[in-house]
């Protein structure tokens, strides 16, 4: 029997993904890329001796069955694991780092809520249930379950670190389905979270990972495994489904096309770049501009480089989160050379602090010059140092994170019934898997 063909649209981490599991599937994958390199925004590059990672700085390993696929790609014996003393997590409250609890007994001592935020959080099992019509905000749920002190203080940092923008914009069943999940089957979080601990197939210790060249090396390793032709350069220009299979056209470098016929079609593609392909014989083909509308926000990574010397605070942690009260510039900052080892030359360290994103959108407009100052100002200060930089670098992305508001829902459904109604046809890619890495490294695919 002749192996189906399949073409993969778009090598970030989910179309790699995609094309290395449909390849073990048996089929014959052809992945067409429009950049000169594969990764999308997982990107880590070398300079003056700091590497950094312009997309995720690690990877959250939990899942048993994350764990395995990383395995059968041949990607997890690169593995770097994080320094213990990353579990240690910061947030700013009135203007000083404060970390965050770790035990019952730091979490009864630590001043990150006041007592009667503290008190609130343990109310939470009494409060009744939501009334699951899957449109709460992530803002509405934590208010109601953990009252206004964790969103101002707990959840609203969060967001501003995962997502770069307010709990009041994201929707809950799609920014954090398992808190959906939780209340809506064991009627609290708490109570969820004791169930779930005893269902869930995790592996024995969580690891949080990195590789020796920085996070874009997972896309290198999972590629090459892949035997399955691949073409950079190319940009997709249009897709016609035919009677049988799909015709994909695309130039090579603005200039050549090529065209060739498939029999199925995966397109892991950034939302905003559906609306530049022509789209041809597609039944529900007006799908197209719901998926399209994905909001997202420009957000500026800034890294900075110091003598060990220069920075008088203790660097030992993951990094702090500010929250929106503390009226600062920054999201919050990394402590990327106390996280994985390399990351800085000998004697120095390196901070990545995140600037704009929906909070702040208008401070990514700023110049190099200005932003470069904004942000040392609020790093002086939370962090003691002395002097300016020695290394100084800025990483503009004019599309930042695709955010899971309350309209995601509308956006899946209407890729969902583009499947349906145009076989061998499927969407995938962090507009709709979710931004986690694991979601992404797991990406939806077909073995049909």
């Amino acid at each position: 029997m002749k192996s189906k063909s399949v073409c993969v649209l778009g090598a970030g981490l989910c179309g790699v993904s995609v094309t290395w599991q449909q390849e073990n599937f048996g089929k014959k994958v052809h992945l067409i890329e429009a950049s000169n390199r594969l990764g999308g925004v997982l990107q880590s590059k070398k300079e003056n001796g700091y590497l950094l990672d312009y997309g995720a700085n690690t990877f959250n390993l939990r899942l048993q069955e994350t764990n395995d696929l990383l395995k059968k790609m041949g990607v997890l014996n690169h593995a770097v694991d994080a320094n213990p003393k990353a579990n240690k997590r910061f947030i700013v409250r009135n203007g000083k780092i404060i970390p965050l609890p770790q035990s019952i007994f730091s979490f009864l001592t630590s001043n990150f809520l006041s007592p009667i935020g503290k008190l609130r959080l343990f109310l939470e099992p009494f409060i009744a249930k939501g009334n699951f019509n899957g449109n709460e905000s992530v803002s509405e749920f934590i208010k109601r379950r953990l009252g206004k002190e964790a969103l101002d203080y707990c959840a609203n940092p969060f967001i501003g670190g995962i997502y770069a923008s307010k709990p009041e914009s994201l929707s809950l069943a799609h920014a954090f389905p398992s808190l959906y999940e939780m209340e809506k089957n064991s009627r609290s979080i708490f109570l969820g979270l004791i169930k779930a601990k005893s269902e869930r197939k995790n592996i024995a210790k969580s690891r949080l990972i990195s590789f020796t060249n920085g996070m874009e090396e997972i896309v290198s390793l999972i590629s090459s495994e892949i035997k399955s032709k691949v073409s950079m350069g190319h940009k997709v220009v249009k897709i016609e489904k035919l009677e049988m299979g799909w015709k994909i056209s695309s130039r090579f470098k603005n200039n050549h096309l090529i065209e060739n016929i498939y029999d199925e079609v995966v397109c892991t593609l950034p939302a905003h770049k559906l609306q530049d392909i022509e789209w041809k014989g597609l039944k529900r083909s007006e799908n197209i501009e719901i998926i399209s509308n994905t909001p997202d926000y420009p957000l500026n990574l800034v890294y900075l480089g110091f003598d060990r010397e220069q920075v008088k605070k203790d660097l030992d942690g993951f990094g702090f989160l500010v929250p929106s009260k503390e009226n600062m510039n920054i999201l919050g900052a990394l402590f990327s050379s106390t996280l994985f080892p390399d990351r800085a030359p000998k004697g120095k360290v390196l901070l990545t602090a995140f600037v704009g994103g929906e909070r702040m959108s208008g401070l990514t407009e700023l110049n190099d010059l200005q932003t470069y100052d904004l942000v040392l100002k609020d790093l002086s200060k939370l962090l003691k140092i002395d002097g300016t930089p020695d290394f100084k670098h800025i990483k503009r992305w004019k599309r930042g994170i695709p955010l899971p508001d309350n309209q995601m829902g509308i956006r899946k459904h209407a890729a969902q019934q583009l499947e349906r109604s145009n076989p061998g046809l499927t969407f995938s890619g962090s507009h709709l898997t979710g931004v986690s890495l694991p979601n992404c490294l797991k990406a939806e695919y077909s073995n049909s």
